[in-house]
């Protein structure tokens, strides 16, 4: 489970686009901020306890602060919400180390596809890779100008001849993807990140195109309407799940996620996406074997069965024994 944070203050506030707003946070005391690689995301901690994830996109080099943006959600839990019409400069937030489940790997040339504020990681990529002139070309796809983030960085000088935006609305910007990608050569990696309808949408035509899924990389900020995680479902049963550091037994109903009882009888596991997808929950399991229904883990780390995402994640035993 994810527990260290650090205190940062808001330094900077602005609109970056039409729903989107960025912040600029520093350390309190003016000292440098941990080192971060591209693609790297902090959980930031919120007024009425949301916990959400945010992609950093200055220059990964830049220790003075971090920037982040963030999309109102039309169908918003609380946390963007609290971004947009809460948080104000000056103030003091709780925020995660960065961590990196969307790195960027060394490659003769890099294929960046960014759709609305997936965008954010994807900067970062983009100045990394211009500053040491390596081989790239950004495509970001947005439905209008006035929702594109950022967008006078992206059209300007800094990323010149490489970086081609496409909007919804003008028919002439339209993204050839299949064009794109069919271009791309053996040595080529795609990154892509936005909508989950987006990133089907450009891993299809990546792969129609023969790019090697070692080569395809992605990250969701939301799952789709057929992708939510199965917890609990019909047919699930009821477990255990112990504490190992007190030897307290806590039951799991049939129709309840882990997390959910586990606070309910007063135990709290800090939770943000509760989806599977950004790994805020993420606990070690010292015994037992879990049901895994998330997809923050890797194949190879749900096969190991040494920690699971409780969130949506459940039993294949009759108890759990947590690393809590």
């Amino acid at each position: 489970m994810i527990t260290e944070s650090l205190s940062v203050r808001v330094a900077g506030k602005h609109q970056a686009a039409q729903d989107v707003v960025s912040l600029e946070l520093v350390d309190p005391d003016g000292g440098p901020l941990p080192e971060f690689s591209p693609g790297a995301h902090i959980d930031v901690h919120l007024p009425g306890g949301f916990i959400r994830q945010y992609s950093l996109l200055n220059d990964c080099l830049q220790r003075s602060h971090f920037l982040i943006g963030v999309l109102r959600e039309p169908r918003s839990r609380g946390g963007s919400a609290a971004v947009h019409d809460q948080v104000r400069v000056g103030d003091l937030l709780r925020i995660s180390p960065p961590r990196n489940r969307f790195p960027l790997v060394p490659a003769e040339h890099s294929l960046l596809f960014a759709g609305g504020i997936g965008i954010t990681p994807l900067l970062c990529m983009a100045r990394r890779l211009r500053a040491t002139d390596a081989a790239f070309d950004l495509h970001y796809s947005c439905r209008s100008r006035a929702r594109a983030a950022f967008l006078d960085e992206i059209l300007g000088p800094a990323l010149a001849g490489h970086a081609q935006a496409h909007f919804d609305d003008e028919p002439g910007t339209a993204l050839d993807a299949r064009a794109v990608l069919a271009a791309a050569d053996a040595r080529t990696h795609v990154y892509v990140c936005g909508p989950s309808g987006y990133i089907d949408f450009i891993l299809a035509q990546a792969r129609a195109a023969g790019v090697d899924e070692a080569r395809i990389h992605f990250e969701r900020f939301a799952l789709g309407e057929d992708e939510h995680p199965s917890a609990p479902v019909e047919g699930d049963v009821a477990f255990q799940v112990k504490l190992a550091s007190t030897g307290e037994v806590f039951d799991i109903p049939a129709d309840e996620t882990v997390t959910s009882a586990l606070d309910r009888q007063g135990v709290f596991i800090p939770v943000s996406c509760e989806e599977g997808i950004c790994g805020t929950c993420l606990t070690g399991v010292r015994e037992g074997v879990p049901d895994h229904r998330d997809s923050y883990l890797t194949d190879a780390e749900h096969a190991v069965n040494d920690q699971f995402t409780p969130c949506c994640s459940r039993a294949r035993t009759p108890m759990l024994v947590l690393d809590l």
